[in-house]
């Protein structure tokens, strides 16, 4: 049985696993995996203009994702990896159960191979239509 236990609620890994739901948010993460980017540099991969970029990046950074600054014209936007290793971290559960499944499955497999072959049932000949 798998038990659920986190160290954080579960509204905010909700909110991290909505953001990561996204293509868009993901490649904005993986990009921001390098370091920080303007949102213009985040903007360029994708054939979308930068509201919708912007919208992208405010659901990032309600989840915590990432978090956004200013200097002067530029609004630098940087990886926040805590939700990200929460969310890794609830994942490892089930991780750990599938494998334990599996050994299980594996190790009943094992006696079944180690097993002597059994005969065959002996087939009833000539009763058919009795």
């Amino acid at each position: 049985m798998v038990k659920y236990q986190t160290p954080m609620s579960p509204d905010r890994l909700s909110r991290t696993f909505a953001a990561l739901a996204d293509p868009t948010r993901r490649a904005i993460l993986a990009r921001l995996s390098g370091g920080e980017r303007s949102v213009t540099e985040l903007a360029a991969p994708h054939d979308m203009s930068l509201p919708a970029i912007s919208k992208h990046l405010r659901v990032l950074e309600r989840s915590g994702l990432i978090a956004r600054g200013r200097n002067a014209q530029w609004r630098p936007c940087q990886l926040q990896a805590t939700p990200l290793k929460d969310a890794v971290d609830w994942l490892e559960q089930y991780r750990r159960f599938w494998e334990e499944s599996l050994d299980r499955l594996g190790r009943y497999l094992e006696e079944l191979q180690a097993k002597p072959a059994g005969r065959k049932p002996a087939t009833e000949k000539g009763r058919r239509g009795r």
